[in-house]
């Protein structure tokens, strides 16, 4: 079980490549996302081993809170969650025209691109909650909340979540195939909801589902682009 969540998150990285190598187009913004993405990495000692205790590479999240895993993995997801809709449904970004960017509602642009970040430090500080229930919060409503700013991108901020966690469920259940103790023995399933389905914790798909919907427009938010047909 030592190597589990270093195998997983290998995986993960694995169908990363697979996006980048294949899907030239998408090569700058996997990469730019990723990169960004891996910094949540070290908000690691935030869950362990609040929310869980993976066995890590030289024991480093027992020792520290850190591990080698969780910067493979966020930086994985980052990038294939970002381009995940596009690839499936040819799609590609082009530059807003000025006009459109200059509409009242973008205003907030900036206080929207952010908002996850008080919207989960508020959380973390005044309530009681396990960060995981703070994360998914702040990622789900700063997706909502870029509905209002870029309702041009609400398809691919919904089905986006679906996507990705259609994806996360698949790569979950492929996990508890080979080691189907891994949530019971890693998982501190006595603080959380105790919903599982399918021997995946709940908590697991609301994270998916709400990062899918935040990551999915992060880069044409960021950047000001719009979806089109590739």
């Amino acid at each position: 079980m030592q190597y589990v969540w270093l195998i997983w998150s290998l995986f993960t990285l694995l169908v990363w490549l697979i996006l980048y190598l294949s899907k030239p187009a998408f090569r700058k913004e996997m990469m730019s996302i990723s990169l960004g993405t891996m910094l949540l990495g070290f908000t690691e000692p935030l869950f362990v081993p609040e929310y869980w205790n993976p066995p890590t590479l030289f024991d480093l999240a027992q020792r520290t809170g850190f591990d080698i895993e969780s910067l493979i993995f966020t930086f994985a997801i980052g990038g294939t969650g970002s381009v995940l809709y596009k690839a499936i449904y040819k799609r590609n970004v082009a530059k807003m025209e000025i006009t459109e960017m200059g509409h009242s509602r973008h205003r907030f642009h900036i206080y929207i691109l952010t908002s996850p970040i008080p919207i989960f430090l508020f959380l973390a500080v005044f309530t009681e909650l396990n960060h995981i229930y703070c994360g998914v919060i702040a990622m789900f409503a700063g997706a909502l909340l870029t509905l209002y700013c870029r309702p041009d991108l609400k398809w691919k901020i919904w089905v986006g979540g679906l996507l990705f966690l259609v994806y996360y469920f698949v790569f979950f259940l492929s996990l508890l195939t080979v080691v189907p103790y891994y949530v019971t023995h890693v998982w501190n399933l006595e603080v959380l909801t105790g919903i599982i389905f399918l021997g995946i914790p709940i908590e697991e798909l609301l994270f998916a589902f709400s990062f899918g919907m935040l990551w999915s427009s992060l880069y044409e938010h960021i950047l000001w682009y719009k979806i089109i047909k590739a």
